[in-house]
Formats: C-alpha cells, structure tokens, sequence
C-alpha cells in the first residue's frame, strides 16, 4: 500500500518509558504540566517542553493543540512563533468556533478537502460533512481538532516528549444533528485508535510522529495546522518573511479549492517557491490559482530521489528581521502551504493582538488533498493489519545574516 510506504517509523518509540507526573529532566530537558481550563466540564492541561537552548512546545489535551513554540532569535530574544490562545476560552469562542482556523491543531481523519464530501472505497459510497461549502474540510464538524487527548508524559534517552492518544470511532466525520448539505449518512469507517507524540531535543529538533491501525478499510490523512510567524506571534504580516519550497510541481485546483487531478509544474509561475521568495512579493499577483485561493492555500509535491520514503526537507521559511529559521523535513508525499488568506480580524490571539489576513502562515505536510477521488495520487487508504505512520521533524535555527 502506497500509503505505507511514505511511512517512517518513529525512532526508539518502543524505549519510550513514561515519565513522573511531576516535571523531569535530563540534559537540559524538562516538561511542565499544567492546566489550562475545562471543555464540557473536562479538565484540559498544557505540557511544555522545554530544553537547554530554552526553546520551548507547549502543547494543550484539546485537539492535540500546538499552543506555543518559543525560540530565540538572533540576539537571543525569545519569541513565541506560533499563533494560539493564552486559555482555552480563545479555542472555544463562538468567534473561533465560527471562523475555525485550527491554530495549532491535529487534523483527521483527513487532512485537506475531499470534493463534496464523497469518496468510494472497495466499492462502498461514503458521505461526510459539508463543513467547507461545498466540500468537506480537516475531517468535518467534529473532527480531531475538537476532541480531548489522552496524555502521557514520554521520554527517550536524547528527547521529551508527550504521547497522545484518541480512538475515532466509525462514522466519525458525520454529524447528522448539524446542517450539512447534502446531508450525511456514513461517516468514515473502521474504528481507528490513533496516537501522536511530540518530542523535543537539545538540537532544536521537534518532532511529531503520528501512528495508526484501522479494523476496516478506511482512508487517513494526519498533519498539524499550526501557525507560523518567526518575527513572532501578534507582530504583523508574514508577508516579508522567505519561503523555499522542495517542490517542481503541485496540484492545481478548482474554484472550490479541490485538485484538478494534474501535477503542473511550478516554473514561471508564481507557485515557484524553489529558491527563497518573499511571501508577499507574488501573492497579488492576476494568476488564477491566486485568485481561486485569496493567497497560496494550494498542495506542493515533494522532490524525492528514486523511489525513497525517508525524511527529505520540504520547507525552509526565515524571518530576515529576527534571523530566526525553520526547517521542516517529512516523509509525506507533499506540502499544504497555507498564507493565512482567511484570518478577518475577529480573533485576538495569546499577547491580546489582532490576528488579520496574512499574520501567520501554516506548512501541512500531507498527502494530496481528495486523494481518495484521484486515482493518480499516492493512496490513503489504509486496511486492517496495516499500520499508519508518519513523521514531520521542525528544526529551529538563528541565521547571523545574509
């Protein structure tokens, strides 16, 4: 199975050993619990790593939410560089829940937009939620972003970490109570435990490994939506920052943001992102693509060596201002780059800023978006006995200048 094979398991996981309830360390590394409020009377806590450089994770029970990254910049201030909320009434405002831009979140079941919420599977019709007229988008209404994780403090010889776990159960993806139209009648099938962990090293190196089995035939489709703003979260546009993307291709989409089924190559458009571009530099450009997505909110295809399925650098984003980086590597097939297009200015975010179009950017790494509607993709679909793993490593680092 395709899927399987842009897998790599994570490292040591069957060394993980779980850590006292109180704050540990080793090395420099240490993780901090504490609460950060209730949802429907359930207690939500915050675990921050933290390690000798004092960079710092932060990661909250509700949705597996990456709630704060900080790190230094050039002259070792540190930032936070990750959009969020300072308590879980920001992530459950009427105000979020409207606009729902998953700062920070765990995506599934499916990552991205299957078109109009319809896919087939060995013959089977399944139907899930309209939550992106006319498609479904980041697993439905009630998707891992709005449910509450199971924590476990982890660590391993060289890192700390905190394990996740969930079980979606079968038919998850469909909330018949909600409006949806069409309606929904299935859901996702198979029953499908997931667990993620996120580590964090002396080498600046945070790591989000995602694992999965399925007792029936089901498609799956994991990443993160965090937020990135290296000149730190609340300060403003991301639109001077510079991206470099590992990519010569991506998928072209529709009106409605669902791929065409192509592959088209990224040169002479502004879609080249494989030497370092201001983010703002194209973004306004007449290019229907642009237009279609208010921005870039469009898959990229991963440059890969023969048939290898290991880690390969997907994305390099720096701030020339702070000088702070971010590297982030993936076995995934592709990359979501997201620049924030639909942010209005209705959520203040952790330092009480306003957060408005393009103040913060997300890089998904994924499969495609609707896989399973394309034939042509690398496939999602995973099958009883089969295991789902996948990893994205996010490496901070101060350039001097340049």
């Amino acid at each position: 199975m395709r899927v399987l094979r842009w897998c790599l398991a994570l490292s040591s996981i069957a060394g993980v050993l779980a850590l006292p309830a109180a704050a540990s360390a080793q090395g420099g590394l240490s993780i901090k619990k504490t609460g950060f409020g209730a949802v429907n009377d359930q207690a939500v806590a915050k675990y921050t790593l933290s390690n000798r450089h004092h960079v710092s994770a932060s990661i909250i029970t509700y949705g597996g939410i990456l709630q704060s990254v900080r790190v230094p910049d050039r002259r070792g201030k540190l930032a936070n560089v990750t959009l969020g909320f300072s308590d879980i009434r920001g992530y459950t405002s009427p105000a979020y829940v409207k606009s729902n831009p998953y700062f920070g979140a765990i995506i599934g079941r499916y990552g991205n937009r299957i078109a109009k919420g319809r896919f087939a599977l060995d013959g089977n019709q399944y139907s899930l939620d309209i939550n992106n007229d006319p498609n479904s988008l980041h697993g439905g209404y009630g998707g891992f972003n709005t449910k509450l994780w199971a924590a476990t403090q982890v660590r391993t010889s060289k890192t700390v970490g905190l394990k996740l776990t969930y079980t979606s159960p079968a038919g998850e993806g469909c909330m018949t109570n909600l409006a949806s139209t069409p309606p929904c009648t299935t859901g996702f099938p198979g029953t499908v435990p997931v667990t993620v962990v996120y580590t964090l090293d002396n080498n600046d190196n945070l790591r989000i490994g995602y694992t999965a089995t399925t007792n029936a035939p089901t498609v799956l489709n994991l990443t993160n939506h965090a937020y990135w703003n290296l000149a730190g979260e609340g300060s403003g546009t991301i639109y001077d920052q510079q991206l470099k993307l590992n990519a010569d291709r991506y998928t072209p989409v529709d009106s409605t943001l669902i791929p065409t089924g192509t592959l088209a190559r990224v040169s002479g458009t502004p879609m080249d992102f494989r030497k370092f571009h201001s983010i703002g530099a194209r973004i306004r450009d007449n290019f229907q693509q642009l237009v279609f997505g208010r921005g870039y909110d469009h898959n990229w295809v991963l440059n890969r060596k023969g048939n290898s399925t290991g880690l390969v650098q997907a994305a390099v984003l720096r701030d020339p201002g702070s000088g702070r980086v971010l590297t982030m590597s993936t076995d995934q097939p592709g990359i979501q780059f997201y620049s924030g297009n639909f942010l209005d200015g209705t959520l203040y975010g952790a330092r009480g800023r306003q957060y408005r179009e393009g103040d913060g950017l997300a890089l998904e790494t994924q499969h495609f978006p609707d896989s399973p509607n394309h034939s042509n993709f690398p496939s999602t679909v995973l099958r009883p006995g089969q295991i789902y793993r996948t990893a994205t490593v996010l490496k901070f680092s101060v350039e001097h200048g340049h």
